[in-house]
């Protein structure tokens, strides 16, 4: 069996979920966080909470226990060297890339001609830069700072629909990470034929994976699925606008599960206004995900998303895909009064939150 890779990871909240499975597969994986998180995870690794089909309950899975599993270990962003690693992985939320040191991160990543992988919500502007017939200049007031991605080259970044769901319980120790929607990533081939048969690598390997749970041996959910069509990682647009967005209320955040099915007959409407966005800009309708589908997967969302909580928490940026899906579907002439109404929504709260004293 040849050697493990190496794999970057900026950011050990979502990204834990990604390298957890990476490390079962028998990669190495750095995780880019914060010195609190860096010191639980050199200390003990990352923990994995997962539903598994056919089993009550929630797995608990620390994966450098498992035979065979890679080993990871956690640094700040000042100590990371892209230019050492196989892969990066890009999992922090949008808005982190313009904090200091973060943002220096992903120069040097820029200049390393390391290939990257994001598992953002909100597309790079590198990898927007891929679809034919976008002007990604028209879109750069959707990013908390556009100018941090300048330096990529669109050829070395990739996107992976971040489709599986998952929360850090607050009551647990900063490595464990419990998944609520045990879907796949899915992930658009690069440029490069080469990076892109390291990803049909790590696709298989993640495939291969089997868990021994003292029971016997099981199968793990969250798959990584390596697909030619660089559209299927815009399904997971339609679900955001659907769902996490419309967490965001006059009155507070609410559950996606409530956002989805508070008005199905609405939500459906939505939903399919967003696929016919990405239909018109290339996506063939295949690739994206029926509505009924999202839909039952929505039922088991009883949270409201990390946009919502972001919003009313105080944060002064958030990712924008509503405001990038708005901004694609005017460039086409097209609109939805229910995107727009979200839109002001997200706007007006976060003038309140950057106009608040402790404003960051």
């Amino acid at each position: 069996m040849p050697d493990g890779l190496n794999i970057l990871i900026m950011g050990a909240t979502y990204g834990s979920l990604l390298a957890s499975k990476l490390i079962l597969a028998g990669h190495s994986c750095t995780m880019v966080c914060l010195p609190d998180e860096a010191d639980v995870i050199n200390s003990d690794g990352l923990r994995l909470r997962i539903p598994v089909k056919g089993r009550d309950g929630l797995l608990d899975v620390h994966p450098t226990s498992a035979p065979g599993a890679g080993s990871v270990s956690a640094v700040g962003p000042d100590q990371a060297s892209p230019s050492d690693y196989d892969l990066v992985v890009l999992a922090m939320q949008e808005p982190q890339y313009r904090l200091p040191g973060v943002r220096d991160l992903l120069a040097r990543k820029a200049a390393s001609g390391t290939p990257a992988m994001s598992i953002m919500n909100m597309p790079p502007l590198p990898y927007l830069a891929r679809l034919p017939g976008i002007d990604v200049n028209a879109l750069r007031d959707c990013f908390a700072d556009p100018a941090v991605w300048d330096e990529f080259d669109p050829d070395l970044m990739t996107l992976a629909s971040p489709d599986p769901q998952a929360f850090k319980p607050p009551e647990e120790p900063l490595n464990l990470l419990q998944v609520t929607l045990p879907t796949n990533f899915k992930v658009a081939a690069f440029a490069n034929p080469d990076h892109t048969a390291m990803l049909r690598r790590i696709e298989a390997d993640i495939l291969n994976v089997r868990f021994d749970t003292g029971n016997g041996m099981v199968e793990l959910p969250v798959k990584l699925k390596v697909h030619q069509s660089l559209y299927v990682p815009l399904a997971k647009w339609a679900m955001l606008l659907t769902g996490n967005y419309r967490c965001i209320t006059p009155d507070g955040p609410q559950a996606i599960r409530d956002a989805v099915h508070g008005d199905l007959e609405q939500s459906a409407q939505l939903y399919d206004w967003v696929k016919g966005v990405c239909v018109g800009l290339g996506a063939d309708p295949g690739d994206l995900v029926p509505f009924e589908k999202y839909a039952n997967a929505a039922s088991n969302l009883l949270k409201p998303s990390s946009a919502a909580r972001a919003l009313y928490g105080g944060a002064p940026f958030i990712e924008r895909v509503d405001r990038l899906v708005q901004t694609l579907a005017r460039s086409r002439g097209e609109s939805h009064a229910m995107l727009d109404k979200t839109v002001s929504l997200v706007e007006d709260q976060l003038a309140q939150n950057r106009a608040a004293p402790d404003a960051a």
